[in-house]
């Protein structure tokens, strides 16, 4: 069941995919990025490979657990149906509400207000300065895109880490997944479940796919604050940490970069030689204060987020923060199952 049409939600120009079991990527740029066109012949081919019995536009309302003394299972509600199912996967993923700051009912009427969700490119904004919030990967990866567009660009930089596109001649998420990153279990990562609250690394698929550097954008006039904290009056105030976020940033670039390099040398492997970054621009006096009426803001994009809503399923899995709790999967209520992650 698929609440829309499969990919009517894909919003960005460039997306990873992860590929469905039997069905290998067959286009000439196996290590590429697939546009939304691509995407979707894609998923076309692995319905018609599978030939399950997809219903798309149809919004499940509902989940209830059934009793053993009525055979057990599941009744999921969707719009005028019902379905009796043993077994329930949940993949809906776990961004469902955009989250967005209260600090946003203060700002100007003037300003034009989006979530990141809602953005597709920017003819959308009116003329002037947008400023966007966040510096995770939707914010990194929309601030690029005003950017190379010719817009003037506030970027309020938060701690997300960011990592490199390609290394030492492949993408650097091949090579974690060679080193067996992804099928590390929660249990056994330094953060145990702290991990699942870790902002994802920015990074982009634009252009074949390459690293986004903040500090290259503010050397090329793009405007670089720290975390916004508050608006006084018609100023808004930021977290002096712009310095600390960029130099930690960095460090986790360079640290899972030399990982690699400990895996190619531990394995003899051949691979162009190896390399660090180096700073190309750093911020001098931190700025904490903008002044929303002389400069000359015209949008703001919210890249602070996503909640997850699962008020539709009606089964004891959540934990007090509202996420379910499972092992690889799978949680302690019988035949039931959520999607792994």
């Amino acid at each position: 069941l698929e609440a829309v049409e499969v990919g009517q939600d894909l919003g960005l120009a460039h997306e990873a995919v992860r590929l469905g079991p039997g069905h290998p990527y067959a286009g000439p740029e196996p290590h590429g990025f697939m546009r939304k066109p691509e995407i979707l012949a894609y998923l076309d081919g692995f319905k018609a490979r599978v030939n399950a019995p997809l219903r798309e536009g149809v919004a499940v309302e509902r989940v209830q657990p059934l009793p053993v003394s009525q055979g057990g299972g599941f009744i999921v509600t969707a719009a005028d149906t019902e379905y009796r199912a043993a077994h329930v996967v949940v993949a809906s993923g776990g961004y469902h509400q955009p989250i967005i700051p209260r600090l946003a009912e203060r700002l100007p009427a003037q300003v034009k207000q989006l979530h990141s969700a809602d953005y597709r490119n920017p003819a959308q904004l009116p003329p002037g300065k947008v400023l966007v919030v966040g510096s995770g990967q939707s914010g990194a990866q929309i601030a690029e895109d005003l950017h190379l567009a010719g817009r003037e660009v506030v970027l309020a930089v938060g701690e997300a880490p960011r990592c490199a596109r390609f290394y030492r001649g492949r993408d650097v998420v091949d090579w974690l997944a060679d080193m067996g990153y992804y099928d590390m279990p929660v249990t056994q990562h330094p953060l145990r479940e702290g991990v699942r609250d870790n902002t994802n690394h920015y990074v982009t698929g634009r252009d074949g796919g390459r690293d986004i550097d903040l500090r290259r954008f503010a050397s090329e006039g793009m405007q670089l604050y720290g975390v916004l904290e508050g608006l006084d009056g018609d100023v808004l105030r930021f977290k002096p940490g712009l310095k600390a976020a960029l130099d930690q940033a960095d460090k986790t670039y360079n640290g899972i970069n030399a990982s690699i390099d400990r895996f190619i040398a531990e394995r003899g492997l051949t691979a162009p030689p190896a390399s660090v970054y180096k700073p190309v621009w750093a911020p001098g006096e931190e700025r904490t204060s903008l002044p929303l009426g002389g400069s000359s803001i015209g949008a703001v994009i919210w890249c602070t987020g996503f909640a997850p809503d699962f008020r539709w399923l009606e089964a004891p899995v959540f934990n007090g923060r509202g996420h379910p709790v499972h092992e690889r999967g799978v949680t302690q209520v019988p035949a039931r199952q959520c999607a792994r992650r």
